[in-house]
């Protein structure tokens, strides 16, 4: 009852499509290989993340590794290279605490192999697509397919 409660909360409140679920592995993978998303775009030069760094104390532990076509890769420089763990893991950032976000997904990330999380679809892709089906349908069909449903 409780997780159906908190399914209807995150999609039709919070628009989300999925939930996480699971627990932290500490394998590390989330904290080498970052894009920062800034707003609404992914950091793309040094110049700005500059900036950024002087505004906001999250940034100064980040450093740039490389950059792609979706903008520059982040590595956190509180993940210990030895342990593979965090740090500074009791006073970790939010956005640190909240991983994986659904976000990851859009940007066309993934989790690890070794990831402990996952994210599970809030409503089951069989209802999305009858939903989706019985939208474009003409109006008709719907009365139709309403009335079979019935009896």
């Amino acid at each position: 009852m409780l997780l159906e409660i908190k399914k209807w909360f995150l999609s039709a409140v919070l628009r989300k499509k999925y939930y996480r679920t699971g627990k932290c592995n500490a394998c590390g993978q989330c904290c080498t290989h970052i894009y920062v998303k800034h707003y609404k775009h992914v950091i793309q030069d040094e110049k700005e993340f500059k900036k950024l760094q002087y505004l906001h104390s999250f940034y100064a532990g980040l450093k740039v590794i490389d950059k792609d076509d979706i903008g520059l890769v982040f590595e956190c420089q509180n993940l210990d290279p030895v342990t593979r763990k965090c740090k500074i893991h009791k006073t970790r950032p939010a956005i640190c605490r909240r991983y994986p976000q659904e976000e990851l997904f859009s940007m066309g990330g993934a989790l690890s192999e070794n990831c402990g999380y996952k994210m599970e679809p809030i409503i089951e892709f069989s209802k999305v697509l009858e939903k989706e089906i019985r939208r474009s349908e003409p109006f008709w069909k719907k009365i139709i397919f309403t009335i079979k449903k019935r009896y």
